[in-house]
């Protein structure tokens, strides 16, 4: 078969949570990105995986920039929209097994949105994963080699925490919230381990990548820590 037929674009699903440290499985490629016009804010609530329903956690989520307006008084970075991650893509023949398990595994207040993703070429930003819009033509900014074809790429879906489900905690001071994350625990481990594979993980995806929230609520886990450790 030509390499330049076209075919369907492989499922393509961006990651900036706990999908940056642990990927979901059965991955071809991943390209790292961020997105522009949202906020990454440890403003979900984890009663399944970080916390418990008596006692939930916090993980991050995504929120509109335009919605994050109505809870940036707390929030010392209301500017920052700039959100770093990962886009994986998906071997075609496990999708339908991916997307199964990636709804499962954000189930808990997360709906599904796209967006584009950017990265940065030639010290330029370049949209290198577009979103996928119905009945549209438009060519990627980059191609993967899906043996034999080389085929283009769309971003088939980002999970987002709209302001209204009821796992949206909205924004909070950060040495409270610090506090909370650094005492809270679930199925899936401590909640400061969350946020610091999190933390780790965005300093390693490009040059470039960072996260003033990330990276502040960071420090002050380490001052508990320290504190906690001089106290034993």
């Amino acid at each position: 078969m030509p390499a330049d037929i076209p075919v369907s674009p492989p499922y393509a699903v961006f990651g900036y949570g706990s999908l940056i440290f642990k990927p979901p499985p059965h991955v071809l490629t991943q390209i790292p990105g961020f997105l522009k016009g949202f906020v990454r804010r440890f403003a979900q609530s984890s009663s399944d995986h970080r916390g418990t329903p008596e006692n939930p956690g916090r993980v991050v989520t995504l929120i509109h920039s335009k919605d994050w307006v109505d809870f940036s008084d707390s929030d010392p970075f209301p500017e920052d929209d700039i959100v770093w991650g990962i886009v994986y893509i998906i071997e075609p023949k496990h999708e339908q097994a991916v997307r199964e398990y990636l709804d499962f595994r954000e189930k808990d207040g997360y709906t599904i949105d796209k967006t584009d993703v950017y990265g940065i070429i030639d010290g330029r930003e370049k949209v290198v994963v577009p979103q996928v819009e119905s009945g549209s033509n438009c060519k990627a900014s980059s191609t993967i080699a899906v043996a034999p074809l080389m085929v283009r790429l769309i971003l088939h879906q980002v999970y987002v925490g709209r302001k209204d489900n009821p796992s949206f905690v909205g924004s909070q001071p950060l040495n409270a919230l610090a506090e909370h994350i650094w005492k809270s625990v679930g199925p899936s481990g401590r909640n400061k381990d969350y946020l610091y594979d999190l933390a780790t993980a965005v300093r390693q995806l490009a040059p470039d990548s960072y996260d003033s929230h990330l990276y502040a609520l960071e420090v002050r886990l380490k001052e508990l820590d320290n504190a906690s450790e001089n106290c034993a």
